[in-house]
């Protein structure tokens, strides 16, 4: 039995970073059971980026993999608990001012707009394994 986090069984949203994406469509991907099992059990609602989808896209960029996201894109524009942030100026400006106040961090430019976006919308957990976000202060469900 795997158990994601009795926690995000209370929480109404969570955030959708790649890792997830990847781990639902990768069987390989280390994530992948968790993620999975995520999603199949998890009734709240998730966000994510246009920041995090185009590092999905630009991940499954190879031509056999180009359905498989294009796919992937559609299910989630037509699920109705998914919602995306799409891409200003200003997000893009308060990234990349994180992203240099935090030299000491190897952070992505994405991972800084993410942890904005969940600072702003009261989000603390994330559906990734990646360690930034607990760097961050975030709860990464998918460890």
């Amino acid at each position: 039995m795997i158990i994601i986090c009795t926690a995000s069984q209370k929480m109404n949203s969570v955030f959708a970073d790649s890792f997830y994406f990847f781990s639902l469509v990768n069987s390989a991907e280390a994530g992948h059971a968790r993620a999975v099992a995520f999603a199949s059990s998890f009734s709240g609602n998730v966000i994510t980026t246009r920041w995090v989808l185009t590092e999905v896209a630009d991940g499954l960029s190879r031509p056999s993999n180009r359905e498989l996201f294009l796919r992937m894109h559609q299910d989630i524009l037509a699920h109705p608990r998914f919602r995306i942030i799409g891409m200003s100026d200003e997000m893009y400006e308060r990234g990349l001012k994180l992203y240099g106040e935090r030299l000491d961090k190897d952070w992505s430019l994405t991972d800084c707009v993410s942890f904005l976006v969940m600072q702003d919308l009261n989000i603390r957990e994330c559906l990734t394994g990646d360690r930034h976000f607990e760097q961050a202060g975030f709860i990464a469900l998918l460890k």
